[in-house]
């Protein structure tokens, strides 16, 4: 028999399983990368995204396509990490605008693609051809040519994943790089994974069964909870929905939770294009999802007796992140910090939020979403550190409400470093930031790992174990000794430079890194040569030259 429609609970599926394939090929899509360093993989980023997007869609009662496709949606946005994994989070919230509660046929999916590819390409600057863009808009193309053919989805699945596969394979022609590194587009295979497991559930290969998560209860909580005095809750009903919102909806999110506080307290609004979501405290229930009907329908609407259920440990999708108190800041910053030791620089220097991660860690959009909010002020900067982490900042600026976000796009720890020196106090917040962008447009930056696989890049046949010079973004030395390493590194950077400054890794004594001092004082003997503890994995040095 023929399937001609997807309805929400294969649809809910569909997500959970292609989540579940790139997991299990992450490694894989992994060694595609062309770099041979051990980054924050393109795989391992793409596939914690689709995790953080799965766990949402487990979540929802599948009754309704919307609900299931904007679960998918929020968990993607919130959950994305480094460049590949935020593009995916937009071609997920794009494939969820093109939905409807309408059956999805293959029509529908075809323009849901199209949808995906359409927002994924204005989240991305400068495209480039022969990437997961260029694969999720020949599929996107495709799929709309076979969904004027085709009704039966098992067929449309396999066509498109054939042609999409096809693309795949083409993409070293289309990008110089991959040729030479003998690798296709890593963000494509791994688009190509999701969908694959997606198409593994309609064809009948793959089977899954999605389990309510159970919370285990949490000792302390429960004993303090047994001792709680019901008459000290103020408000009785812990109302939750979403709200499909309408196209022409006139919603404005202060003005809901300004309603909001009217009639309860502990309220949560968060909204996007396509829904809102509400959370508050409340003796009237009623009133709010009278409230959220002016918006759109309601979906997922849970109302819990506080006072009945006291006892009870709550379940974790209604507990919340206590809020910030106290006046807000005018100005606070945030900064990723790979390393303790440069965290405590961040800090000394004046970062009120520092996320440790970068390299191997690259932290989610809703890991930095979270510091905006402790940071607590009416403008927060942040710097990124990383040109893997900087669409994730973009991301979570984008849907941060409560203050205006500034995102410094440093690309690198010592670049952050040197934006947080320029800063002064005297400035409002625009004057800070353009003199950041300056200050980290005047600092080199040369970095020092090992390869962790055999490739070849700009004629250049590394070898795996082989140490690793990089000088901003290129590769331009390789050598198996260490020292030499560094020391040829430090030859190509600006010779004019004033102050040379070294951050040692965790793997680098403090007497081991004053030999290397040595041999950068020897190189550029007329600059001031700073060395600092970083504590940084993966790179063995940072150096910065200014």
């Amino acid at each position: 028999m023929k399937l001609e429609v997807i309805d929400a609970k294969l649809l809910q599926n569909m997500f959970v399983a292609g989540a579940k394939l790139l997991d299990e090929k992450k490694q894989m899509v992994n060694e595609m990368n062309v770099f041979p360093v051990p980054d924050g993989d393109t795989g391992t980023n793409m596939s914690l995204t689709m995790l953080a997007a799965a766990k949402e869609v487990e979540k929802i009662d599948p009754t309704s396509i919307v609900a299931v496709g904007n679960a998918a949606a929020s968990g993607s946005l919130r959950g994305a990490r480094g460049n590949s994994g935020v593009i995916l989070s937009q071609l997920i919230r794009g494939f969820a605008k093109g939905l409807t509660e309408t059956p999805i046929d293959t029509l529908t999916l075809a323009n849901a693609f199209q949808s995906g590819v359409d927002t994924a390409y204005k989240a991305v600057m400068k495209p480039k051809e022969g990437t997961i863009l260029t694969v999720a808009r020949e599929i996107a193309t495709k799929a709309m040519q076979l969904s004027m053919e085709i009704t039966d989805i098992e067929e449309f699945a396999k066509k498109v994943l054939e042609h999409g596969y096809e693309v795949l394979h083409q993409t070293p022609e289309m990008l110089p790089v991959l040729k030479e590194a003998g690798v296709v587009d890593a963000g494509g295979q791994g688009l190509l994974c999701i969908l694959e497991g997606a198409a593994m559930v309609i064809t009948g290969d793959i089977k899954i069964n999605i389990k309510k998560p159970v919370s285990k209860p949490n000792e302390a909580a429960f004993s303090a909870l047994k001792n709680f005095n019901t008459e000290d809750i103020t408000f009785g009903y812990c109302t939750e929905f979403i709200v499909d919102r309408k196209k022409d909806a006139n919603y404005d999110e202060m003005a809901m939770r300004e309603y909001l506080e009217t009639i309860g307290d502990s309220i949560v609004a968060v909204s996007d294009e396509t829904f809102i979501k509400i959370h508050v405290h409340t003796d009237n229930p009623g009133l709010a999802l009278q409230k959220g009907l002016e918006f759109g329908a309601l979906t997922s609407i849970k109302i819990e007796n506080m006072r009945e259920q006291h006892s009870s440990i709550f379940d974790e999708s209604t507990q919340q992140t206590e809020e910030p108190v106290g006046p807000r800041k005018s100005i606070a910053f945030v900064s990723i910090a790979a390393g303790s030791g440069i965290a405590e620089i961040m800090r000394s220097l004046g970062v009120e939020e520092v996320i440790e991660g970068g390299q191997t860690m690259n932290p989610s959009t809703e890991d930095i979403s979270e510091a905006i909010k402790r940071a607590h002020a009416e403008h927060v900067i942040v710097l990124p550190n990383n040109k893997n982490i900087i669409l994730a900042a973009e991301q979570a600026a984008q849907i941060e409400s409560e203050c205006k976000v500034h995102v410094v796009p440093s690309k690198t720890m010592p670049q952050g470093i040197t934006a947080m020196v320029s800063y002064d106090a005297s400035e409002d917040a625009e004057s800070i930031v353009e003199t950041m962008k300056e200050s980290i447009g005047m600092v080199e930056t040369a970095q020092i790992t090992i390869a962790v696989r055999d490739t070849t890049i700009d004629g250049q046949a590394i070898k795996e174990g082989e140490y690793l010079g990089i000088l901003e973004n290129d590769i331009v030395e390789h050598n198996e000794d260490l020292k030499e390493t560094f020391k040829n590194l430090l030859g190509k950077m600006n010779e004019d430079a004033e102050i040379i400054t070294i951050y040692y890794g965790e793997e680098i004594t403090e007497e081991i890194a004053a030999q290397y001092v040595a041999i950068a004082e020897e190189v550029f003997p007329d600059a001031d040569v700073e060395v600092h503890s970083g504590g940084q994995p993966v790179y063995y040095f940072m150096i910065s030259a200014e």
